[in-house]
């Protein structure tokens, strides 16, 4: 990917914690990958709420 992931991400709703390298299908991330207390971040990493 050529940037660094970050371990945690804070943002105004709280702490994110690198979870994993979501899946890439035809060059898309499919939303349906993430659970509830996830978020994808751009270049296709998967956060989890912190907790």
């Amino acid at each position: 990917m050529g940037q660094p992931i970050y371990q945690t991400i804070e943002s105004h709703k709280g702490t994110y914690v690198f979870d994993r390298i979501a899946e890439n299908v035809d060059g898309e991330f499919p939303l349906e990958q993430l659970k509830k207390n996830e978020l994808l971040i751009r270049p296709g990493l998967i956060y989890r709420t912190k907790g």
